[in-house]
């Protein structure tokens, strides 16, 4: 684990500064840290804050997550680290709230590449779905899907989109994406062998080739809203049994200006095996669709999103040939194929070439 020396940010007249800029504090101030429990993921250092008050805190919350740079991999993924910084500080001001955990303070520094973000605890309040892999129940799976459609719509064709917000790939950004694909996919295909048959590589050829006119509904900059980029069922907290309030969605290091359905062909087509995605697909399409109409969304029809959902999951395929380059573990990438390739037969995408 991580030895963590704790940012400035963590002192209690920092804290008592950034908990009143948040409204959460107002006549009290902070009196004694603590750390009470820290874990490593692959990008970021966690650590649970406890927090003890001297005056009025009523409302004030009694613990904080910390979140900094995994210092092992602090310069190799320290993008991720800025995306989040950038997202939390910059876009969730202007977002619904309830939507993800509240950010008290955000900062990231260019020099040293350190970065950290002071985020809501909702440890004792929320949890994922299920242990990794296990996918959702019904109820859950409809709770997550609605919350990632509201999400989406509070950016949908946004004016600020690749201005303020975020900023567009160009076709020539998007043909040099797909030119260092391609050569990943060479070295792909020859360590796989015979394992990767050649219908499959067929498909994947035909992808390459067609991947200008493909990504022509992307460069249409029409129905694209922010996603998420990383939006399996487990990067979703909700509520416990018994605690009235909203599902949140965390970790944005990989957010972007996409087609939405991207999100969601992720989180089924790449992450559910068949029964699972077929049980529940349809239904949650539909349950996406009629949300983003009761959140305001005009002009985009059910047959437009099935369209849009049936392209991303052809794009899907390429993620698992992404993760192996970068070198994600087989159990992760090899069974992400599988399912990727499932959903891809089970829904004709191979007729979008």
């Amino acid at each position: 684990m991580t030895t963590l020396q704790l940012p400035a940010v963590v002192e209690p007249a920092r804290l008592t500064a950034a908990l009143r800029r948040g409204g959460v504090l107002d006549a009290g101030a902070v009196r004694e840290v603590k750390v009470l429990h820290q874990r490593d993921t692959l990008v970021s250092h966690i650590v649970r804050l406890g927090l003890r008050y001297v005056g009025e805190s009523a409302g004030a919350p009694h613990s904080l997550i910390l979140k900094t740079a995994n210092s092992a991999f602090a310069e190799k993924l320290a993008n991720g680290g800025r995306r989040e910084v950038e997202y939390y500080t910059q876009l969730t001001p202007s977002m619904p709230p309830g939507l993800v955990p509240s950010c008290f303070d955000g900062h990231f520094d260019e020099d040293s590449l350190a970065w950290h973000l002071l985020l809501e605890d909702l440890t004792d309040s929320h949890d994922v779905a299920a242990a990794w892999p296990l996918p959702p129940s019904r109820d859950q799976a409809i709770a997550i899907v609605t919350t990632l459609a509201r999400w989406h719509a509070a950016w949908w064709d946004h004016p600020g989109l690749g201005d303020s917000v975020g900023t567009f790939a160009s076709p020539e950004d998007s043909a040099e994406r797909m030119e260092t694909f391609a050569g990943h996919y060479d070295r792909f295909a020859d360590y796989l062998g015979d394992r990767l048959s050649e219908e499959r590589r067929t498909l994947y050829r035909r992808l390459i080739d067609q991947s200008d006119r493909l990504s022509q509904r992307y460069h249409s900059r029409r129905h694209l809203s922010i996603t998420h980029g990383d939006a399996h069922v487990w990067n979703f907290l909700l509520p416990r049994a018994g605690v009235a309030d909203t599902v949140r969605i965390f970790d944005f290091d990989l957010w972007s200006i996409n087609v939405p359905t991207h999100d969601l062909a992720y989180m089924m087509a790449m992450h559910w095996y068949p029964e699972r995605r077929q049980a529940l697909e349809r239904a949650l399409l539909n349950l996406y669709h009629d949300t983003l109409i009761d959140s305001g969304i005009t002009g985009y029809t059910r047959g437009a999103l099935d369209r849009d959902y049936r392209w991303a999951v052809l794009w899907q395929i390429t993620r698992p040939v992404w993760q192996w380059s970068i070198n994600i573990p087989p159990v992760i990438w090899w069974n992400n194929l599988e399912r990727a390739m499932a959903a891809v037969d089970d829904l004709g995408c191979e007729e979008l070439l």
